[in-house]
């Protein structure tokens, strides 16, 4: 009996394990993909190569952590384009010691939907971007992250603190 009971808390424990798993989902917007395209062509055109790009789909008021490798003394620059129905668009970003090295904070009727800044890390580490978008009328909606990099001659290693 004692086997049975614990052959039945160790299914149900794995398949509680397996209900929580969290899986990213890529979204399609089309407005979104237009300035996707103008914007990769833009920087590719500057020097620049994409490290890191994904679409999300993001629900409204929850943050969507994004952790990517910087190398120090390297340019970076990070551009997330939230819904453009989003009432509110936020993009911070923390080094590996939980320091906010980055904030912005759009009204997308006003101010648009494009956060992008330019970044050089002071260490080579791992770093944290957390987009976060307010949607009144849809709970989900459509975010995408590029990570570029400035091209250099030389191929720079993974940070690794």
């Amino acid at each position: 009996m004692k086997t049975y009971f614990f052959l039945f808390a160790f299914v149900f424990a794995s398949h509680l394990l397996h209900a929580q798993d969290i899986r990213q989902r890529s979204c399609t917007n089309q407005s979104i993909s237009q300035q996707v395209d103008s914007l990769k062509k833009s920087f590719e055109q500057n020097g620049f190569m994409v490290l890191k790009e994904a679409s999300m789909t993001m629900e409204s008021e929850f943050e969507m952590p994004v952790i990517v490798p910087m190398t120090q003394g390297a340019w970076y620059h990070i551009v997330f384009i939230g819904d453009p129905g989003s009432k509110i668009t936020e993009v911070r970003m923390y080094d590996y010691d939980e320091k906010q090295v980055y904030y912005k904070k759009l009204k997308p009727e006003l101010d648009g939907n494009i956060i992008s800044y330019g970044y050089m890390p002071k260490f080579s580490e791992w770093h944290m971007i957390k987009p976060v978008q307010v949607n009144k009328k849809n709970k989900e909606c459509c975010g995408y992250i590029l990570l570029l990099k400035k091209v250099k001659g030389n191929n720079e290693a993974t940070p690794t603190r």
